[in-house]
């Protein structure tokens, strides 16, 4: 009996330290999912914030550059608008050019012309525009535009600018309008 007892005392030991040792391994498992289940989740996590992390920077990029175009639109619109006006201002200079040929050296009228005449461009330049030089200058399709050709017996004025039948204006290192000349030949 006493091994009987004994016998049963081995077999409730080994039986508890199983049960011991599966509740211990279904805890470890059970853990082991939960910990996989975090891991899983924390990824999931990290991935979502690498995402708005770029859609944020792309958002900003997109916003500097529609400030930026905004800025550039606002500097091209003002340019324009000072182009338009200054346009329309050359007739005024080309009349107060023809004024100027039609009056004789010397007399006050003349006088009085050249100094509007000056004053005008004067202010004019202080805006950006420059005039295009052109007599005895080589011809540049750049800047001038050739109304007529011309034979000439100097040879060193041939494929140069004889003489000048509309005056070229540049705005802001831009041609605004091409000087018109007749070339040698």
């Amino acid at each position: 009996m006493a091994k009987d007892k004994e016998k049963k005392v081995k077999e409730c030991g080994s039986k508890a330290a199983k049960e011991t040792e599966s509740t211990s391994d279904k805890e470890v498992n059970e853990l082991k999912a939960q910990l996989e289940a975090v891991q899983k989740e924390l990824e999931a996590t990290r991935e979502e914030l690498a995402k708005t992390k770029d859609s944020f920077l792309r958002t900003y990029a997109d916003l500097e550059n529609v400030r930026r175009r905004a800025a550039q639109d606002r500097l091209d619109l003002i340019s324009s608008a000072s182009k338009d006006v200054i346009s329309g201002i050359l007739g005024v200079l080309d009349s107060c050019d023809a004024a100027l040929r039609m009056l004789e050296e010397g007399s006050p009228e003349r006088t009085g012309v050249e100094t509007i005449c000056n004053n005008l461009l004067d202010y004019l330049k202080t805006k950006g525009l420059e005039k295009i030089e052109a007599k005895g200058e080589v011809f540049d399709t750049e800047k001038h535009e050739a109304v007529a050709q011309f034979p000439v017996s100097d040879e060193d004025m041939k494929g140069k600018v004889f003489d000048v039948t509309q005056t070229g204006y540049i705005l802001a290192g831009k041609v605004l309008r091409y000087a018109k000349v007749v070339v040698g030949i």
